[in-house]
C-alpha cells in the first residue's frame, strides 16, 4: 500500500480474477493527468467528490455514485472538494466485459458505457464487496459479484461503442505518427522530424492527433509510456530498467508519470503483483461493513444480496426511498500503531 501525506492507495490484482485490477484509495491533493486505460474503469465513491475531464466538460461523481471510463478514452481526475474522495475501482478488461454482455445482455457489438456517471448507491455497495472478497479469499464470492455488477451497469448504462474507422487524411496521419512513436518510444522524434516524415507540417499533424485520440502526441507518448512500463513491472522488470526501456531518463523520472496516470508508485505496483497470493492478512485493508442509514446491513463476511441484478432495471428517477439514501460509505479501517488494519465500525474512516 503506498500512503502519502495522509492519502493511501493499493492497486492490486487477485488471482482469481484474471482480466481484472483492483484499486481501492483515498486522494486528497492528487490529480490525475489526461490518460486512457486499457481496461473499462468502474470507480464507486465512498466518500467525496471525484471530478474528471471526459468528453467535452468536468463530470462530477460523489458519494452513491459512479465514475464509469471506457477503455482508451481520455480523462483527468481531481478530488471535487477539501476533503479528497475515496473510493474502490474494478477495471475489467475488454474480453471479460465482453464475455459478460454476450450471457447476460442483449447488446451487440463491442459493449461500453452510455453516460460518465451514474447515480446508484447500490451498484455502488456491490463494488466494495468485490473488493471485500479478493481481501478475505472468497473467490467465489468475488467472482460472483463482479459478474453482477458489471451485468447491472451495462444494463443500466450500456450500449454499443461506435467503431473506430479511420477514414479522412488526417485521422490516417495520426495512425501513422502513433505507429511511429510506438516504435520509437525510448528515443522519439521532435514534432518537427515526425511530421515532415508523414509529410505534413507540425500544427497541422498537432490538430490531427489530437482531434483523433484527444490528447497532443508527446501526452499520448507518456501515456503509452506508462502503459509498457506496467507491462514490464508486471513481467518482474525492475522499476530502475523499466524507465530507461521506456524512455524516461531514470526512476524517479518513471515514478512521478506512474504515480500522476496509475495512482501508486511503480514500486509499490510490483509489489502487490509480485504478491498476489498475499493480498490478504497485513497488505490488505479490509473495507468491513456497510451500513444502511445507521444500521449495519450485514455481517463482515456476507456478500449479497445479488439477486437484485437479475430484475429488470429500474428508471433513475425510481429507485426506493431506501436505497436512494443509501450513501453511508463502507469502512476501510485505519491503520493501528502497529500498522496493521483496525476493522472496527467505530474506527474513523481512512
Amino acid at each position: 500500500m503506498a500512503e502519502t501525506r495522509g492519502e493511501r492507495a493499493r492497486h492490486w490484482r487477485y488471482e482469481e480474477l484474471p482480466g481484472v485490477d483492483l484499486l481501492r484509495a483515498h486522494y486528497i491533493r492528487k490529480s490525475f493527468v489526461r490518460h486512457t486505460h486499457e481496461h473499462f474503469v468502474i470507480a464507486a465513491i465512498a466518500d467525496g467528490v471525484e471530478v474528471f475531464h471526459h468528453g467535452s466538460g468536468d463530470q462530477y461523481a460523489g458519494a452513491g455514485a459512479l465514475a464509469l471510463v471506457n477503455p482508451d478514452t481520455p480523462h483527468t481526475g481531481r478530488a471535487g472538494v477539501p476533503e479528497g474522495w475515496r473510493y474502490g475501482a474494478v477495471y475489467p478488461s475488454p474480453d471479460v466485459v465482453a464475455a459478460i454482455a454476450a450471457e447476460t445482455t442483449t447488446l451487440r457489438g463491442t459493449p461500453g458505457f452510455v453516460t460518465p456517471v451514474l447515480d446508484d448507491p447500490y451498484t455502488v455497495h456491490l463494488v466494495h464487496q468485490v473488493l471485500r472478497a479478493t481481501d478475505e479469499s472468497n473467490p467465489l464470492a468475488a467472482d460472483t459479484l463482479l459478474r453482477v455488477v458489471v451485468t447491472r451497469l451495462l444494463r443500466l448504462n450500456g450500449g454499443t461503442l461506435p467503431r473506430r474507422e479511420v477514414r479522412t487524411a488526417g485521422a490516417r496521419t495520426a495512425a501513422r505518427a502513433r505507429a511511429v512513436l510506438e516504435e520509437r518510444m525510448a528515443a522519439p522524434p521532435t514534432l518537427q522530424q515526425l511530421a515532415a516524415g508523414l509529410g505534413t507540417s507540425p500544427f497541422a499533424l498537432l490538430r490531427a492527433f489530437r482531434d483523433t485520440y484527444g490528447m497532443p502526441p508527446h501526452t499520448w507518448l507518456t501515456d503509452a509510456r506508462v502503459r509498457r512500463a506496467r507491462r514490464l513491472l508486471d513481467a518482474g522488470t525492475a522499476p530502475s530498467e523499466a524507465a530507461v526501456t521506456v524512455g524516461f531518463t531514470d526512476q524517479p523520472h518513471l515514478n512521478r508519470h506512474f504515480s500522476r496516470i496509475v495512482g501508486v508508485p511503480p514500486g509499490a505496483y510490483q509489489r502487490e503483483r509480485k504478491n498476489v497470493q498475499d493480498a490478504r492478512g497485513d497488505r490488505s485493508v479490509a473495507s468491513g461493513a456497510w451500513q444502511w442509514n445507521g444500521q449495519q446491513g450485514m455481517s463482515t463476511r456476507t456478500y449479497g444480496p445479488v439477486t437484485e441484478a437479475a430484475r429488470p432495471p429500474r428508471a433513475q428517477g425510481t429507485r426506493s426511498r431506501r436505497e436512494g439514501r443509501s450513501r453511508t460509505a463502507p469502512w476501510y479501517g485505519t491503520h493501528s500503531a502497529s500498522g496493521s488494519p483496525s476493522d472496527s465500525p467505530g474506527s474513523p474512516s481512512a
